[in-house]
């Protein structure tokens, strides 16, 4: 059974910076994409950063290039969002979520398995 399990959130001042975890289990590692999203009261889901697992290959979204950055530690089944520059819009829910075979590493509707968040605020 998959699971993902988030931590490192809390709150910050605009300009600090947090490191967020994911810790995954109950699937072996291959060719799969994980993500990061986020989600503010009232809006939908966004897509913040991706990693192919194969590749190492990023994606960032616009709105956080420059200032994020997803990683991974496959000894640790690991995966980071390090935030840096942190603004109050980035205030959200943020999960992580896995996928195999993934064709859209940044839409949340691509992804079938989700951790159940972790909150960040900046303020």
């Amino acid at each position: 059974q998959v699971q993902l399990v988030e931590s490192g959130g809390g709150s910050v001042q605009p300009g600090g910076s947090l490191k967020l975890s994911c810790v995954g289990s109950g699937f072996t590692y291959s060719s799969y994409y994980l993500g990061w999203f986020r989600q503010a009261p009232g809006k939908e889901r966004e897509g913040v950063a991706a990693i192919d697992d194969s590749t190492g290959a990023t994606r960032y979204a616009e709105s956080v290039k420059g200032r994020f950055t997803i990683s991974q530690d496959h000894a640790k089944y690991t995966r980071y969002l390090q935030m840096n520059s942190l603004k109050p819009e980035d205030t959200a829910m943020y999960y992580c979520a896995v996928e195999w075979r993934c064709t859209a590493p940044l839409a949340a509707r691509a992804y079938n398995y989700w951790g159940q968040g972790t909150q960040v605020t900046v303020s």
